[in-house]
């Protein structure tokens, strides 16, 4: 199960958040200790332990107030609310408490400030990490969470909620995961996994290069046999937490051009003969280091290839359809906390003598706003099921990461007209979801690529 469990305190950093951005929790209770004792830090951390006790999770933070009108009645029925989820057990229901609580006092307070300096939380993916939830869809044996997609799609939404950066960093880490995890012998998985799960390691995964994005299978990066160790030369682009990963799954050509040809490595993010160029100067998500990664002779043992040779390709594509479920999931986060920030900006900003939110536009507005949310959260769930039954889904995935990229896009958008002149301001953070939503339709497979792939699954390859 999951609980908060003592440590020290965070250390303090930055100023106030804008407006839009949550403060201290509410109604906050203090967990009391084995003892029984209440816990004498100004804040608690979390970690696996007993069920917890008392307390429900925080609402989810309220919008940005209007100008010039006092929060009212009716916010606390109509409003912002925290998402009504289904969780299918009592441990479940503890660790979405747990994440909730979480979210709101060591994410969200300072979401706004950190993606405007540009500052990388390491901190909080160490608290992820010590706290079970960097593993959260993989097995017992080595440590983690085993947790069926359905709850670990619904966690990372509520984390890409409170900042994308790190809910996108937990799902990058979860793909980074998956080859050794699927793939990887025994010996691999007990002498890796362990670390990269609640060791407070964090992960990339390098697919993608500069001539190559798209057409994955051109990669040129290549790995050559010398003796025991392979040798590894060139360069992957766009790689999420690149020049600060402590490990990269790297897909590299050992054989012959095409898809064939390609094999999965796990390379230490300390080898010697890697590196990384300065992070992208990217439209949002400037919390999150975007990059290119070289590798320039980087040697590393046969016993750090994932699989078979020329079987890289294969698992490459087997990660991305579950981590195109995470980028689905984080998406509907996002809209979500624009819609949010839309009903309470409506709610209390006045025109004409009533609330913006009495308005036919408006109202209208914001519930093709809720509808297509709903509809992204059911359609990455049931493709989940399908994934946790054992069943394919690729199709499925590839149709949640389209619907759910391209409402979280409308959605932010819409955020953004409804607060008009303060939408379009960084005093709130609707701008900035609207920012970082765009990436959603680019990353992992670009929109077009969904579409080429559910259209595969229907009429079948393309004749050429």
């Amino acid at each position: 199960m999951w609980q908060r469990g003592p440590t020290t305190r965070r250390p303090a950093g930055g100023g106030v958040p804008p407006r839009g951005d949550a403060g201290p929790p509410i109604g906050h209770t203090p967990i009391a200790t084995a003892a029984g004792q209440p816990l004498s830090q100004p804040e608690e951390r979390y970690r696996l332990g007993p069920p917890l006790t008392g307390g429900g999770a925080p609402p989810r933070a309220s919008a940005a107030a209007a100008p010039d009108r006092e929060e009212s009645a009716a916010m606390t029925q109509y409003g912002p609310q925290p998402v009504e989820r289904r969780m299918p057990t009592e441990e479940a229901r503890d660790l979405l408490t747990l994440v909730r609580d979480l979210a709101q006092r060591e994410i969200r307070p300072t979401a706004a400030e950190e993606e405007e300096s540009g500052r990388f939380p390491r901190e909080t993916f160490t608290l992820l990490s010590e706290s079970g939830l960097l593993s959260l869809p993989y097995g017992e044996e080595f440590g983690g969470g085993d947790q069926p997609y359905e709850v670990y799609l619904q966690i990372l939404e509520e984390l890409a909620a409170a900042r994308l950066t790190v809910g996108l960093g937990v799902s990058v880490h979860t793909l980074a995961c998956h080859a050794l995890a699927h793939y990887g012998s025994k010996e691999q998985c007990a002498e890796h996994l362990p670390a990269m799960f609640t060791g407070g390691l964090l992960g990339a995964y390098c697919l993608s290069e500069p001539s190559s994005g798209s057409d994955a299978a051109a990669l040129r990066t290549r790995a050559v046999r010398d003796g025991d160790d392979w040798v590894l030369d060139g360069t992957k682009a766009w790689i999420t937490h690149g020049g600060i990963a402590d490990f990269y799954t790297v897909m590299a050509r050992t054989g012959e051009e095409g898809p064939r040809g390609i094999t999965a490595f796990l390379v230490p993010g300390d080898a010697e003969g890697l590196s990384a160029a300065a992070p992208e100067r990217k439209m949002g998500m400037g919390g999150s280091p975007t990059a290119q990664v070289h590798f320039d002779g980087v040697r590393i043992p046969d016993s750090r290839r994932i699989g078979e040779e020329g079987q890289g390709f294969t698992i490459a594509l087997d990660a991305l359809n579950s981590g195109r479920l995470g980028i689905a999931a984080c998406a509907i986060g996002v809209a979500q906390a624009a819609l949010d920030e839309a009903l309470g900006y409506t709610a209390g900003r006045e025109q004409f003598g009533r609330p913006v939110s009495d308005f036919q536009g408006v109202r209208f507005m914001l519930a093709d706003m809720a509808t297509q949310i709903e509809a992204g959260r059911a359609l990455y769930l049931a493709a989940a099921r399908l994934r946790d039954a054992g069943e394919p889904f690729a199709r499925q995935a590839a149709m949640a990461k389209l619907f759910c990229t391209d409402a979280a896009m409308k959605v932010t958008t819409d955020a953004v007209q409804l607060l008009g002149g303060y939408g379009y301001t960084r005093d709130y953070p609707a701008e900035r979801l609207m920012r970082e939503a765009k990436v959603l339709q680019i990353v992992e497979g670009t929109n077009q690529i969904q579409r080429v792939v559910i259209a595969r699954h229907l009429a079948g390859p393309e004749s050429r």
